[in-house]
């Protein structure tokens, strides 16, 4: 069974950064795209970031376009989300999810994901 365990959540100022990573375990981690979802109090949970399995093709939020940016090491099992500039807007709970979709663009839809992590909460201060 796919586990995925995410880290690096925490409190920043505004205008900092952090980053997260998150692990994937229990199946192939090449088999999927990987991506990354937002949840704020009171919110939908909404698509922030993906990327397909060999990485070579992302795709982002209009909302954090240009600050936020996904890697992965498939030899490691692990995605990256680097968040730069960050604003008290990005203050949510950051989940990481696999999806089977592989093809290029990556999926950024809720539905599209099969896995998901327990998430990790990013509290942006002003």
């Amino acid at each position: 069974q796919v586990q995925l365990v995410e880290s690096g959540g925490g409190l920043v100022q505004a205008g900092g950064s952090l980053r997260l990573a998150c692990e994937f375990s229990g199946g192939t981690f090449t088999n999927y795209a990987m991506g990354w979802f937002r949840q704020a109090p009171g919110k939908e949970r909404e698509f922030v970031a993906a990327i397909t399995w060999r990485g070579v093709n992302t795709d982002y939020s209009d909302s954090v376009k240009g600050r936020f940016i996904t890697t992965r090491d498939n030899a490691k099992n692990l995605v990256y989300l680097q968040m730069s500039s960050l604003k008290p807007e990005d203050t949510a709970v950051y989940f990481c999810a696999a999806s089977a979709l592989v093809a290029a663009p990556p999926p950024r839809f809720v539905g599209q994901y099969d896995y998901w992590g327990q998430g990790t909460r990013v509290t942006v201060s002003s």
